[in-house]
């Protein structure tokens, strides 16, 4: 018998009117996902992070280094997601700067591996190009999988049917990534040749934690070299 899986996909909104363009743009993109990913044995559930609520704490965060309590949910929702569509309006020519305020106080473990699909909305089309010159880079320190199409969408693209088939190639990539298994494959193969952040958010794969019994840690902790 084969056991059924349950595939999280988390839109992560930076969009903050309402209704708003990126949020729609996102919406669209998970569905289509969803659709692709879903099967007789495998599920697909939406989640969705509004940064516009969390903006106080994102503030709080990057001056204190401690996240809120919601802050914390949308990061550990993060942490457990098979693949995450990330949405920002484009600002002064650039990403939000709430969308890289919220990137900011995510620790580097957190998207190693991690499929993304990366989106952007913008009041003309000269901005098209924000999400490949600047989100692309970005996830790429981070150490994300950013599927190779992204997605841009001005006010006159919204009726268009390209519009419409760039989503669903961008969809059927990303649920190509998230079905793969490729999250998981690469951080059990790579996990101990990154460089890790202490305390991170992300769980390392079974057996590729930090080995607890050796010298330095038995005297770091208080104890006695054997």
């Amino acid at each position: 018998m084969t056991e059924s899986r349950t595939v999280d996909l988390v839109v992560v909104n930076a969009g903050t009117s309402d209704p708003s363009s990126s949020r729609m743009l996102g919406d669209r993109i998970a569905r289509k996902t969803a659709e692709f990913v879903t099967s007789g044995e495998t599920q697909a559930r939406v989640h969705v992070v509004e940064l516009r609520a969390l903006a106080s704490e994102i503030a709080s965060a990057i001056v204190s280094g401690i996240p809120g309590e919601k802050l914390q949910d949308a990061i550990d929702l993060l942490a457990r997601a098979d693949g995450v569509v990330l949405t920002t309006p484009v600002y002064k020519a650039g990403v939000s700067g709430l969308f890289k305020s919220f990137v900011d106080v995510l620790d580097n473990d957190l998207l190693i591996a991690k499929p993304v699909a990366l989106a952007a909305t913008a009041g003309t089309a000269r901005h098209a190009l924000v999400p490949d010159d600047q989100m692309r880079p970005l996830m790429a320190y981070m150490r994300a999988l950013a599927v190779p199409t992204s997605v841009f969408a001005a006010p006159e693209d919204w009726g268009a049917p390209e519009l419409s088939a760039r989503i669903e190639r961008v969809a059927g990539e990303l649920a190509a990534l998230v079905t793969a298994g490729v999250h998981e494959s690469i951080r059990e193969r790579s996990w101990g040749s990154y460089q890790h952040t202490f305390g991170s958010n992300a769980a390392a794969p079974d057996g590729d934690g930090i080995d607890l019994d050796t010298d330095m840690m038995r005297l770091a902790a208080g104890g006695g070299a054997t």
